[in-house]
């Protein structure tokens, strides 16, 4: 039997970060039920980091993480650029006067400017709005990063063992994964898609957090050179988005959301099909060969927030779940977040209310 402080599992950037910034001298175990860490969305991460993405709430979140990201050598600039064709304007006009009083910097394009920086968009992407400081994520980077401070804090991390079941003993827990058992004060629910199984595991209510399956192709496109600075440019409709991937290669994405089972994911043959016909339709770039295509899932509670902090109605049961789309680029301050209601110390981001991340607002459900 082995016993810890804090019992995390998964060890996605979700886990991996908060096991990074737990203080170093607590018994901490990173349970991981597959072979590597990262196995799910996290190593299936669209990679980018964007200040509007997610609204204002999880702005505050993102904007606490640059530093971090910057100073770790995580982020390379790249511009984000929303695009509309003419019925879709009044919603670029709403997304930029949601960040109008903010310190963002965005431009509002026009056709020929929106052709200036995507030299193949076709006419009928007749504006955009410019995220000039937008920027890649070595998501992997990430990771790497978390998951060797964590090592070297003392965590203990074991893969190949997923929790199978969870129960109350003396006055914490017991968490049975693969066979061994191991016992906790604390159990952090890290598991991404799978955040409300474990929570009913542990006989703790869910949240109503819902896995989403989205997918990503790699193409190879001929009919004009793809610039390295291509922005990455998103249907401001959320009906797809587009990114480079290295010479005259596109990542392309339709923008789905299929509520699914949790599990290891797959991309169907009709959203890869969606994918290349919408950036087909909106470029003159033609995909050549599809060379790879994977699928991941964003995990969101219902208003698609994430949920960090204590049970409400289950002492010692912690949330660290419902990150969406927005895990990498808002894990820093998640994982600072965390690590602070968990030891009771001041978590010193500015901007950031952790009760917007409370998971007690869903107390009723």
């Amino acid at each position: 039997m082995s016993a810890y402080d804090i019992l995390i599992v998964g060890a996605g950037i979700a886990g991996a970060g908060l096991a990074a910034a737990l203080p170093p001298g607590l018994r901490v175990a990173l349970v991981e039920a597959e072979d590597a860490p990262g196995y799910h969305a996290t190593g299936r991460s669209a990679a980018f980091w964007h200040e509007t993405l997610g609204g204002p709430h999880v702005r505050a979140l993102t904007r606490a993480s640059h530093a971090e990201l910057l100073a770790g050598g995580h982020l390379t600039p790249r511009i984000s650029l929303d695009v509309a064709e003419a019925e879709h304007v009044p919603l670029l006009d709403a997304l930029a006067a949601q960040f109008a009083d903010s310190d963002i910097v965005m431009d509002r394009l026009d056709a020929a400017a929106v052709r200036a920086i995507v030299p193949l968009a076709r006419p009928l992407l007749v504006a955009g709005l410019a995220e000039r400081d937008g920027a890649d994520i070595d998501v992997a980077g990430v990771h790497q990063a978390a998951l060797g401070k964590a090592k070297r804090n003392g965590v203990e991390l074991i893969a190949r063992a997923r929790v199978d079941a969870i129960a109350r003993h003396q006055g914490g827990w017991r968490a049975t994964a693969s066979g061994r058992d191991y016992e906790a004060a604390i159990i952090v629910d890290a598991a991404g898609a799978w955040a409300d199984p474990v929570a009913q595991m542990a006989g703790v209510p869910p949240l109503g957090i819902v896995p989403l399956r989205r997918t990503m192709v790699q193409v190879r496109v001929t009919g004009g050179t793809v610039p390295a600075d291509l922005p990455l440019v998103l249907d401001v409709a959320g009906r797809y988005y587009f990114r480079p991937e290295g010479e005259n290669r596109m990542w392309l994405c339709p923008h789905d959301e299929t509520p699914v089972e949790p599990h290891d994911v797959a991309p169907e043959d009709i959203d890869v099909a969606r994918a290349i016909d919408q950036f087909e339709r909106v470029t003159d770039w033609r995909v050549a060969a599809v060379e790879r295509k994977w699928a991941g899932l964003r995990s969101f509670a219902p208003d698609r927030l994430p949920a960090i902090g204590f049970d409400a109605r289950e002492p010692g049961f912690f949330w660290l779940a419902g990150q969406g789309g927005y895990g990498i680029q808002t894990a820093p301050a998640a994982s600072r977040l965390a690590a602070a209601l968990l030891t009771g110390e001041a978590h010193g981001l500015a901007g950031v209310e952790p009760a917007r991340y409370d998971p007690a607002r869903f107390a009723a459900i």
